[in-house]
């Protein structure tokens, strides 16, 4: 079951920055798998990165989902909090991730 977290369109002076003149909008799923639950009741969570990018004569949508992440729904709400306010797209979610990942473990030795 896919749960909506929050999505925001990238900002216009970005976009132009870039040399892109279309609208691009980027949402962010919580994403709970049922059907695994783990020992005591708990459920494996992912999440899910969509990027939808708005032409003139079409709409492109790009997608990137990480199935199992964790257990713990706070950690994934973390991490989908860092990813939204940093805009983070589909093509570098799994980098994001892993160095969130990485930095953590340190963090938490």
């Amino acid at each position: 079951m896919n749960t909506f977290f929050g999505g925001i369109f990238i900002e216009k002076e970005k976009l132009e920055k870039e040399g892109i003149k279309y609208p691009i909008k980027l949402e962010y799923y919580k994403n709970i798998n049922n059907e695994q639950v783990l020992k005591q009741n708990k459920y494996l969570f992912g999440i899910s990165v969509v990027k939808t990018e708005y032409m003139k004569d079409k709409t492109r949508v790009e997608r990137k989902d990480i199935k199992y992440l964790s257990n713990d729904e706070q950690r994934i709400n973390a991490i989908l909090e860092l990813c939204k306010e940093n805009e983070v797209t589909p093509i570098a979610f799994e980098d994001v991730i892993c160095e969130y990942i990485k930095n953590e473990v340190f963090y938490n030795i």
